[in-house]
């Protein structure tokens, strides 16, 4: 019998948060005046730039908001997982953290409501189980609502079967309304199924789900909309349709007839399917390490967890590459990359907002979420 009500049920609002004491507050307001994120090691970022700091070039030039997902006193990102926003342009950004699991905010940088990670008495979960398992949030409109998608790693060191390999999917509040994976017991809300340790998430418009094993097996499985497999493929290796770290998965509808795009981070390639996981074609010579997607206006973008941020447009032909923050014989990392404002040091998400405001976080263990509002320039 399924039992879990909310994934995350211990929430925060920003009432919540003025409520606490005008110490807090104080803190809090000042640190977000400042552009400083409090006990973190991103402080750097904004106090040591004077002026706009700016990525690309043309119309790919993007501003960094300096001031934008700063938390209050008491609360830090952990290594930065997931980064989405839903229709009212709220961002949701997870990192394995304790607290908090997941911050929201506006495109201001309004902190709105902050998600705890007590699994303790709804899941069984300890806290550092959580902060080990928390991966990747995929944003998912639908016929009835929107909705999120949650993978869930298989831990800090994959040994222990009590948690992990899971994908939950969930409302906008965090309530738990199907489970696959690594489950107790099967029921209406919950199935089985033998994951090593999924990364990433896409729901195609017919509601078709694709799931990555990309920590684990190299396997890709389609679901159809109530999460019954229709077929499973996938093994390590170099070759069309294997793969080393098959990391993010995507459905892209920029050339018409939707096609599946999968992250194969450590081939440093991106391999296309068709919609039923027939191989199509590979894209090479300029990634790293892509990690996974988001598709906005015409064009595809691709956090690369080498340094830099890709866009592509319809014709998978890259436009621009943004923030790199390698030497150029693409090798050795620049020193300041972690916190240098205008360079990328590991990006691992990536989501655009209605404005073409761009927001990343980083596999760092600040996980240093940052936004860079659309900025054209003349040529």
């Amino acid at each position: 019998m399924h039992t879990r009500d909310n994934l995350f049920p211990h929430r925060l609002t920003r009432r919540d948060f003025l409520k606490t004491g005008g110490a807090v507050t104080a803190t809090f307001a000042a640190a977000a005046a400042a552009g400083v994120t409090t006990g973190s090691a991103a402080e750097t970022d904004a106090a040591a730039h004077q002026g706009p700091v700016r990525i690309g070039s043309g119309h790919w030039t993007f501003e960094a908001d300096l001031g934008w997902g700063k938390l209050p006193a008491g609360m830090k990102y952990g290594h930065g997982c997931g980064i989405v926003v839903d229709s009212r342009d709220h961002i949701y950004v997870t990192s394995r953290s304790g607290n908090p699991a997941v911050a929201v905010f506006d495109p201001a940088g309004q902190l709105l409501e902050t998600w705890g990670n007590d699994f303790a008495e709804k899941v069984g979960y300890s806290s550092q189980q959580v902060v080990e398992s928390a991966h990747c949030i995929y944003w998912s409109k639908e016929k009835d609502g929107e909705f999120f998608y949650f993978t869930e790693n298989a831990g800090k060191d994959g040994k222990d079967p009590s948690f992990g390999r899971r994908v939950y999917k969930t409302d906008l509040k965090g309530k738990i309304l199907f489970e696959i994976g690594n489950v107790a017991r099967e029921g209406t809300t919950s199935q089985k199924f033998a994951w090593d340790n999924p990364t990433d998430v896409a729901v195609a418009a017919n509601g078709d789900i694709y799931v990555v094993d990309g920590y684990g097996s190299q396997r890709v499985t389609r679901f159809d909309k109530n999460f019954k497999e229709i077929k499973t493929f996938g093994k390590r290796g170099a070759g069309k349709g294997e793969f080393n770290t098959c990391h993010g998965v995507w459905i892209n509808t920029l050339r018409g007839e939707p096609e599946v795009y999968i992250a194969d981070r450590h081939n440093a390639r991106v391999q296309v399917f068709d919609l039923e996981l027939t191989f199509k074609r590979e894209l090479k010579g300029d990634y790293r390490m892509p990690c996974c997607f988001y598709q906005h206006d015409g064009h595809l973008y691709i956090p690369d967890l080498g340094s830099a941020v890709t866009i592509l447009d319809a014709g998978d032909k890259v436009v621009a590459h943004l923030g790199d923050g390698k030497k150029l014989d693409g090798k050795t990392d620049k020193p300041d990359n972690q916190k240098n404002p205008a360079l990328f040091a590991t990006p691992h998400a990536l989501t655009v907002d209605s404005h073409g405001s761009i927001y990343v976080v980083e596999w760092l263990p600040f996980g240093r979420p940052r936004k860079f509002k659309h900025a054209p320039q003349a040529a």
